[in-house]
């Protein structure tokens, strides 16, 4: 299989659309064509275990690496050390609701899903591509994928990581991982602003000939951990696929029953890859995607339009404050046929007007797979208040969106499909938020608000979370949007 730009140009293996990250001409690498497997395929999946389902997924995808690699990387990312809870349990907690829980890695969010086999598959794609210069990799993060791709990437022999984050737009327990973090090869910096002026920030440097051209003086080249990285987006798929086999295999659907899948959404990564899985043939109905009151993707999926130019809100679900969503431009690939030319274009757009809008067909099949919506800061806050009286259940503040919107459209519609939501992070990373919304007391957001959750709830705090107050702070510096490079330039021990 090959992978081209979402903004064309020549195709490539999937090893080196790994290794570089982000294509020359900055658009996005994409598959040029989506495996198909038939219900017996699928099928085939029900009695391996998430590791071995991995490997056989990611096989279609990462044809130039080997079963057996695969197999050895599944085997060591998902392996109960890792992922004590299981790497991706299915959780039934009404009927006709199923929570799949992708927090139970070692810096309990979902991305741990991917970033802890990318190492494995970024190290060995150098390998492959004769590759002999360092690994830098670049990351801004809305707070969840920094401290995971931190954990990932720690001391990896050929590679070193500088993560970026938002000064006051992430949470503090997401600060407290990312700041305390362990590694000789590790770097992070909050950035005065918002999380797009991070990532805005982060395509700068990889678009920057100059700086590229210094590294490589310097024996070293970017790439990324975010979801713009294909490597970083495939190992999202497996967990939709094997979400739906294992509702199967506990008898809550049968084989081809369409289900519908609710995402909280911020970068559109995660929702993406469950739009794969459904092109792959898994039986998913429809794709809710919901936003918190940054609602910048509901707004699309509703009208076609594209608008970064907004207000934007900080909330007690930082991860999804994002306006501009970086893996849209895949969506928007696939929407028009695979059409660069007009890739590109929108992207030109969105890039110099903040704004763009589908013609009359790519909106009729955006809206064919997607409905979206979002959900107020009260709505979420009562979600997670009455799921956990009610069912005994403690979501977090994202995956409160999510349920929020899947309770909006079922009493709109008046009847309950069937449906699988994405939780993507511990409530324990939120814990000043969640007990809010259970007892409507406010409190200053301290690391001791994990215990005080613990206590009140009687839900035991992950381990990872416990005692961060305790840590050594490693990384207190804060920068400028547009001073960006240095920092990064310092941790290579590169003279500017």
């Amino acid at each position: 299989m090959k992978y081209v730009s979402t903004r064309g140009g020549e195709a490539v293996s999937p090893s080196l659309a790994i290794l570089r990250g982000i294509a020359p001409n900055g658009g996005l690498y994409v598959p040029e064509s989506i495996p198909a497997l038939s219900a017996e395929d699928f099928q085939k999946l029900l009695p391996m275990s998430y590791a071995q389902r991995a490997a056989e997924i990611l096989g279609l995808f990462l044809t130039d690496f080997t079963r057996e690699e695969l197999m050895s990387y599944t085997a060591a990312a998902y392996s109960a050390e890792k992922f004590p809870g299981g790497a991706a349990p299915l959780v039934k907690v009404e009927e006709d609701t199923y929570i799949l829980e992708l927090f139970h890695g070692p810096t309990c969010a979902f991305k741990d899903m991917a970033l802890q086999i990318l190492p494995y598959l970024m190290t060995a794609s150098a390998k492959k591509n004769n590759e002999t210069e360092n690994i830098c990799i670049l990351v801004a993060t809305s707070g969840d994928t920094g401290k995971a791709a931190l954990e990932g990437f720690a001391d990896v022999p050929g590679t070193s990581i500088f993560v970026y984050y938002p000064a006051d737009g992430v949470s503090t327990a997401q600060k407290l991982q990312m700041i305390t973090q362990k590694g000789q090869n590790v770097g992070v910096s909050a950035v005065y602003g918002n999380f797009d002026d991070a990532q805005t920030g982060v395509k700068k440097i990889f678009a920057d000939a100059d700086f590229a051209a210094l590294l490589k003086e310097n024996h070293v080249r970017l790439s990324s951990a975010n979801s713009i990285n294909w490597g970083r987006l495939v190992p999202q798929v497996v967990y939709y696929v094997s979400a739906y086999l294992d509702a199967v295999k506990e008898g809550w659907i049968t084989y081809g029953e369409g289900v519908d899948v609710a995402v909280p959404t911020g970068n559109f990564g995660n929702i993406l890859a469950c739009l794969i899985a459904k092109k792959m043939g898994l039986p998913v109905d429809r794709l809710i995607c919901a936003s918190n009151k940054n609602n910048v993707l509901a707004e699309f999926i509703e009208t076609g339009v594209y608008n970064k130019n907004r207000e934007f809100h900080t909330t007690s679900s930082p991860s999804m404050d994002i306006l501009i969503s970086s893996n849209v431009e895949r969506l928007l690939w696939f929407l028009a046929g695979g059409n660069s030319a007009d890739t590109a274009e929108k992207m030109q757009k969105l890039n110099s007007a903040g704004i763009y809008e589908l013609d009359e067909g790519m909106l009729a099949a955006l809206q064919a797979d997607f409905e979206g919506g979002w959900a107020s800061e009260e709505a979420g806050y009562e979600i997670i208040r009455r799921y956990f009286e009610g069912n005994g259940y403690l979501s977090d503040t994202h995956t409160a969106v999510a349920l929020s919107l899947l309770d909006a459209k079922r009493q709109k519609e008046g009847n309950r499909k069937k449906t699988i939501v994405a939780s993507t992070a511990s409530p324990f990373k939120f814990a000043s938020s969640v007990l809010f919304a259970l007892d409507g007391v406010e409190r200053e957001s301290t690391p001791q608000l994990i215990d005080e959750l613990a206590a009140k709830t009687g839900v035991e705090a992950p381990a990872p979370l416990v005692g961060l107050d305790k840590r050594e702070i490693r990384f207190a510096g804060t920068v400028e949007k547009d001073a960006m490079r240095p920092p990064v330039l310092q941790m290579l021990g590169v003279e500017q």
